[in-house]
């Protein structure tokens, strides 16, 4: 997703002069080629988070576009009071870039493992999150977030994920995706667990059951029409987030669900279930650790049923 991220932006940039990046004192080895060709649209504000992020409300009030990149917690936790007072409260026109949402980092330990970003963003005005599920939705992202105006979030993963669309018609900020027609059940998802979510639709098709499938590369605003019609027309709603249950995208789901008058749905949530990983390991062993992987989407979405 970042060579995808970073390509665009190169596109967009050449097109747009207002577009500048700003880098923590990271990712320069893919980052290189956007520097080669935009050095006046580039700056390494170093390993000073909270300034990095003050800096670019500072270009964004003066009418430019900026991204800011990092790592993990490192654009988001740590200048958490930055992105909210100097950022979110002026509406600036300030995009805050994640690498590696979730377990990306997951072989560095708990301090490198993104599992909060989507609940703590959310939680401040102003404030779009987004968190695309391949690289088609991350190239459609980030040319979304480069023309809306005002703070928005994009949490990405690192590199190697599928291309799971052929194709988005009509991409919105705001709007989730079907992927899938389906019965009974319907599988919300938000971020690269998309790519689980794919291995556990092909697994449930053996066992007789038959989800729809929806991904939302939109975590805020949510898309209530989708959520509502689902509601109406499916027994049970799960969401797959690589992130905390607490506040993140199943939360969002829920909040949605409890204020609708009538429904016949249930929600089912999968996610990290309020606890900080003391395991260390890559992203496909951590999945599968806490349940969040194909196999264990499934087996929480048959257990469900079965009751």
């Amino acid at each position: 997703m970042r060579d995808t991220f970073v390509r665009t932006l190169i596109e967009l940039a050449k097109e747009d002069k207002n577009i500048e990046l700003i880098t923590g004192d990271l990712g320069f080895g893919v980052l290189k080629p956007y520097w080669e060709q935009l050095p006046d649209q580039f700056t390494n504000a170093g390993i000073a988070e909270q300034n990095m992020t003050t800096v670019a409300a500072g270009m964004a009030l003066e009418g430019k576009t900026v991204f800011t990149y990092s790592i993990g917690n490192f654009p988001t936790l740590r200048c958490l009071e930055q992105i909210r007072n100097d950022c979110a409260y002026h509406n600036a026109n300030v995009k805050i870039v994640c690498i590696g949402g979730g377990f990306v980092y997951g072989s560095l330990g708990m301090s490198h493992q993104a599992t909060e970003d989507l609940a703590v963003l959310r939680a401040l005005p102003n404030v779009v999150v987004m968190a695309p599920g391949d690289l088609v939705e991350a190239e459609e992202c980030t040319k979304a977030l480069a023309a809306y105006q005002g703070t928005a979030y994009l949490r990405l993963g690192r590199g190697g994920e599928k291309r799971i669309h052929e194709r988005i018609e009509n991409f919105q900020i705001g709007k989730a995706i079907k992927v899938k027609d389906g019965e009974r059940v319907a599988i919300f998802s938000t971020g690269a667990i998309f790519e689980e979510v794919e291995v556990a639709y092909e697994m449930l098709k053996k066992d007789g059951i038959h989800p729809a499938v929806y991904t939302f590369p939109t975590v805020k605003p949510i898309d209530k029409a989708v959520i509502e019609y689902c509601c109406s027309q499916f027994e049970l709603i799960v969401t797959c987030e690589e992130h905390n249950v607490v506040g993140g995208f199943g939360a969002a789901i829920a909040e949605v669900m409890a204020e609708m008058k009538e429904k016949k749905a249930y929600l089912l949530r999968i996610g990290i279930n309020d606890e900080y990983s003391v395991k260390v390991g890559n992203q496909k062993y951590l999945r599968s650790q806490y349940g969040i992987d194909g196999p264990g989407i499934v087996k929480k979405i048959e257990e469900k049923i079965n009751e």
